[in-house]
């Protein structure tokens, strides 16, 4: 099956001469999200880089209002925004919270299930860098297994798996949810636009990478992030009312975990043995998907296999 290219909005809301690192894969993604949402659009951001790179008091790089929140309440300020819009008379507005991993899968998780329970109307984006790297590289529940940050060294690597914020959410039963990865910007643009459409809680989980918590050149952020998919570490699907799978896109041919790994400096440390229970996790992780998606079409026939993705 092929898919026709999705269309790439030309407008830019999001000024240059922002803050961010090169190569940041959160910045690239805010890039992303706003020329899919356009500018009836306002932000709520909690403590996170992105607190940096939008820029000082009285400025900020985006073309959308933003509300600065605390750590933990991006979903709930997000969701008082919206009901302040409405109530005067504001209701196409598209109001989202956009937070880091350790602002959702940690300090933020208990304000973002309240909001899906409550199918609250916002999006909330998770750009997921997998640490806390804003405050100098310290581990996140979303770490993955073996990696290297400052509060995991090398002699202690991560030794918890990453945590399925994707499945944690889609037990809410929430009406839409998808991964997105900044390497496939057509694939981006269709979920966040399709999100956009989609009354209640929305959750889109972002892969964006980061050169210096990664250890890894801020040029190559791109073919790492689209590694990270090629290998199937971080598949690309869709999940509708907690329970209908759609994969976006399946590799033709799967490359192993080793080529996304060897690529970053917080591997590197990694024995044999180390890597084959990564690919094991990775394998099984994907069995899971395929499976479900699988029961909610019948078929994995389906899967698109667009040109863009090549």
């Amino acid at each position: 099956m092929i898919m026709k290219n999705w269309q790439i909005p030309e407008k830019e809301l999001l000024f240059s001469g922002h803050a961010a690192c090169q190569g940041c894969g959160g910045a690239l993604a805010m890039r992303l999200a706003l020329k899919a949402l356009g500018e009836n659009s306002v932000a709520t951001i909690p403590a996170c880089c992105w607190t940096i790179i939008s820029g000082d008091v009285l400025y900020h790089a985006l073309k959308v209002p933003v509300f600065h929140t605390a750590f933990e309440t991006a979903a709930i300020s997000a969701a008082g925004l919206k009901a302040g819009l409405s109530v005067r008379g504001l209701k196409d507005a598209t109001v989202f919270a956009w937070a880091g991993d350790g602002g959702t899968f940690d300090i933020g998780i208990q304000a973002i299930s309240g909001a899906a329970e409550r199918n609250e109307d916002i999006i909330y984006f998770v750009y997921d860098n997998e640490a806390y790297m804003n405050t100098g590289i310290q581990r996140s529940s979303a770490t993955p297994w073996g990696a290297w940050t400052t509060t995991t060294p090398v002699k202690h690597p991560e030794d918890k798996p990453k945590k399925n914020i994707d499945e944690i959410l889609a037990a809410h039963k929430i009406p839409y949810q998808a991964t997105v990865n900044v390497a496939y910007p057509e694939d981006f643009i269709r979920k966040v636009t399709k999100a956009k459409n989609v009354k209640g809680f929305r959750f889109i989980h972002i892969f964006a990478p980061c050169p210096p918590g990664w250890k890894m050149a801020s040029d190559i952020s791109i073919q790492v992030a689209r590694l990270a998919t090629q290998t199937a570490i971080f598949p690309l699907y869709e999940i509708e009312n907690g329970r209908n799978y759609t994969v976006s896109y399946l590799p033709p041919n799967k490359l192993p975990v080793i080529e996304y790994l060897k690529m970053q400096g917080r591997f590197k440390h990694l024995k044999e043995e180390d890597v084959e229970h990564i690919q094991r996790m990775v394998d099984e992780n994907l069995d899971y998907i395929l499976k479900k998606h699988e029961l909610t079409h019948g078929t994995l026939e389906n899967i698109p296999r667009p040109e863009f993705y090549k």
